[in-house]
């Protein structure tokens, strides 16, 4: 075996002090430069004394020399640059199958969170897919991005917006120097495990030799060494498989025959961090025909690595949820494939549900996926009550993902303990969400975390430190769990939707004053017909320890939505007297007729009834809903033309009276197909529309004797939306599992089918 350390000859030493003076150095800055944590190995070097075999080759490197024109008494295996004799690819081969045993425990499998054995990386890994551009790199004033509705900053925050995912194996293919960045749980680790375990089963890049490293391991295992030098620990990670000739390493490396896996840049230790970029950068500099691949958190993209190009790791799509579910169903539920499948199947058409909305946000993000995963194979449905499910997410990212990798973060951050961290949040959601920003300026935000800092005990007044600790924490913040995200250059907002409804709620709970408390929920009633604030009513229903106050403000804001007019109290009058006729009515079933009889004036095309109304009370009710089309309807409003029309073929498929058949498919036939000729039919529209309603209405009256007409100017219609939008909510939260106790959960529901105030 060959020697561990060498020495620089007389000639070696002459020619090494030549470099080291044009390089203008002293001896510390050559230390520096090799990442020695002391200068005696370099005097050592100069004065041809022997020093460990990789410093000496590291320092001839910085040098620019060929450490073998300089050492004395080089061993013979060194002796040329390159052996003609070896098979690199059989040598190539050689490791991978020495090293495949390592590799399998290292990277085969995965311990997923809460789960209690660990998981074939094959059984549950998805492709995942990148974004070329980083979206954070981008220069954008904010003036210029979009006032999205809560679905297009779903879209922006998953870059469907601003651009195109590729495949990362493209990504890998097409660059030798390659840095993945990407959210806490999005998946980066796993791409790499799942690199290694493919590259050295020969299925990707079958000519290189893999290692996976993990940077902070490899800081941690440096700490006592005179210096940080991959090299060395590579050599210590190959010597685990058994592989002694440490020149089988170079030789490896000078014949770019290496894939480099350098995993968690962002989890090294903030005063390590430097050098350990320092030893990557020089290293693939050294060595640049191997292929190299880093893997750190978007938010520390200004952590720089010369030569390398930068990506990012996108959300989950559709597709990618499902076949992650299928995959996970399989593995978890130990059923025969059939049942597997349908329970996936299951699991994604629920997800896909509107109720559902919350969770399908988080779902694009492996790790919360998982969790959503988990608790639908042991409940079979999803979280009534979501709060709780929300605060174990954030508790993840809040300090517990950390903890369990055994990972330290800044000190700065470290400091606030976990009560802190959600209140600062808490206010940062709730100022945010008020003032109906989904992205705020970073200014903006640091403003509210120096309001915050200030009100800490010993904390700075002087306005320069607090705006420094502002920066240094929202940094922190950004890096340690994610939950605000720079969106572009100097534009944050909350990483998911999810989290800043959940602590905007969380804000309203909080108030333990009985006063304030209730003032809080005034102004939250106050945004009762707001469909933004849709989300915040069903979690603070759910997270009150008492719900009594909350319903019945909503209840009295509802009627007052609707008191002034008696156009619209008549109205409501008719469909409580309609409702009155189904039999055995419950609260769903009576708002649900009530609801139908107004939904033309909401232009919503698709209706149902209740199973309990009989036939003859579901015909009158569509033929309400028809009338109600008529009244709407104007010749270039294509939106009605279109429900009405649909309203009619809903009829024509009940009516059981041979005149009114007749004479309502008619009319039908009359209509040109608006979906197949859609020019035609909005032409015949605009021209005919008002005859055509005239002689619909007629045929109504006539064969069924109906007497009520209903005729809503828009601002009408409008107030009705809110009506029955508001009204629906109510029962969403009486529906929620909060905590209502009976004697007003009764008074409600009774008061519910009622349009009047009493």
């Amino acid at each position: 075996m060959a020697k561990r350390s060498l020495q620089a000859s007389s000639a070696g030493v002459k020619q090494a002090k030549i470099a080291f003076t044009n390089k203008g150095w002293t001896q510390e800055n050559l230390a520096g430069e090799v990442n020695l944590k002391t200068r005696q190995p370099v005097w050592r070097f100069f004065t041809a004394r022997p020093i460990e075999r990789y410093t000496f080759i590291e320092i001839c490197s910085v040098l620019e020399l060929d450490w073998r024109e300089i050492a004395a008494n080089l061993p013979a295996e060194f002796s040329q640059p390159r052996q003609i004799s070896i098979n690199i690819d059989a040598l190539v081969k050689k490791l991978r199958s020495q090293c495949r045993e390592k590799m399998q425990h290292q990277c085969g499998s995965l311990q997923l969170l809460d789960t209690n054995r660990p998981v074939e990386i094959a059984n549950i890994y998805i492709d995942v897919n990148i974004f070329e551009e980083i979206a954070s790199q981008q220069w954008i004033d904010i003036s210029n991005l979009p006032n999205p509705t809560a679905k297009e900053f779903d879209s922006f925050g998953n870059g469907e917006i601003y651009q195109k995912q590729i495949p990362a194996m493209k990504a890998v293919e097409s660059h030798s120097k390659l840095r993945i960045l990407g959210k806490p749980g999005c998946g980066k680790t796993t791409f790499l495990q799942h690199l290694a375990i493919q590259c050295n089963q020969g299925n990707f890049a079958a000519n290189l030799v893999p290692i996976f490293i993990s940077l902070k391991d490899f800081a941690d295992d440096s700490k006592d060494a005179a210096t940080l030098s991959l090299l060395n620990y590579l050599n210590s990670e190959f010597l685990n498989c058994g592989i002694e000739e440490q020149s089988t390493i170079v030789t490896l490396l000078r014949e770019g025959r290496m894939l480099l896996l350098l995993d968690g840049l962002d989890e090294v230790q903030h005063q390590e961090n430097k050098t350990v970029l320092k030893e990557i950068g020089r290293f693939s500099e050294q060595y640049p025909q191997n292929v190299f691949i880093v893997t750190c958190r978007t938010a520390a993209k200004t952590f720089h690595l010369r030569g390398f190009t930068d990506v990012e790791i996108a959300p989950f799509t559709q597709s990618q949820i499902a076949r992650f579910a299928q995959k996970w169903f399989s593995v978890f539920t130990k059923k025969n494939p059939q049942d597997e499948l349908n329970i996936a199947v299951e699991f994604i058409e629920k997800l896909d549900l509107p109720e559902n909305l919350p969770f399908r946000r988080l779902a694009v993000t492996p790790l919360f996926l998982h969790l959503i995963c988990w608790v639908f194979h042991y409940q079979e449905a999803f979280p009534s009550q979501k709060a709780p499910f929300y605060k174990q997410c954030l508790e993840l990212l809040l300090g517990k993902w950390d903890q369990i990798r055994g990972i330290e973060r800044d000190e700065i951050y470290q400091g606030f303990l976990l009560p802190q961290k959600l209140k600062l949040i808490t206010q940062i959601a709730a100022a945010t969400f008020e003032h109906g920003d989904y992205f705020f300026e970073q200014r903006a935000v640091e403003q509210y975390i120096g309001d915050f800092i200030t009100n800490l005990p010993n904390a700075s007044t002087e306005p320069e430190e607090l705006q420094l600790d502002s920066e240094a924490v929202l940094k922190a913040m950004e890096l340690q769990h994610g939950l605000l995200v720079e969106r572009v250059r100097g534009i944050f907002s909350f990483s998911c939707l999810t989290f800043q409804e959940y602590f905007t709620a969380r804000n309203i709970v909080a108030n333990q004053n009985v006063h304030s408390l209730e003032q809080a929920l005034e102004r939250l009633v106050s945004h009762i017909t707001e469909p933004r604030w849709r989300e915040i009513f069903l979690l603070t229903a759910t997270m009150l320890r008492n719900a009594d106050s909350l319903v019945q403000l909503m209840k009295q804001q509802i009627d007052a939505l609707v008191a002034e007019d008696a156009y619209i109290q008549e109205f409501l009058t008719w469909t409580n007297q309609k409702s009155l006729v189904i039999p055995q009515p419950t609260l769903a079933a009576t708002y649900e007729f009530d609801l139908s009889l107004v939904q033309a004036s909401l232009n919503i095309p698709h209706f149902t009834v209740p199973c309990t109304v009989d036939q003859d009370i579901i015909l009158d009710t569509l033929l309400d809903k028809l009338l109600l089309e008529c009244a709407i309807g104007s010749s270039h409003d294509f939106a009605h033309a279109h429900a009405l029309s649909n309203a009619l073929s809903n009829v024509l498929t009940i009516v059981l009276d041979v005149g009114l058949q007749q004479s309502l498919q008619q009319l039908k036939q009359e209509i040109p197909d608006p979906y197949r000729e859609q020019r035609i039919f909005q032409s015949w529209w605009q021209i005919n529309h008002l005859a055509w309603t005239e002689r619909l209405k007629t045929a109504i009256y006539f064969h069924r004797n109906i007497q009520s007409y209903w005729n809503f100017s828009s601002e009408q219609q409008k107030v009705l939306e809110n009506y029955y939008s508001a009204k629906q909510l109510l029962i969403d939260c009486l529906n929620s599992n909060c905590e209502v106790t009976v004697a007003v959960r009764q008074e409600i529901e009774a008061g519910l089918g009622r349009g009047k105030r009493e």
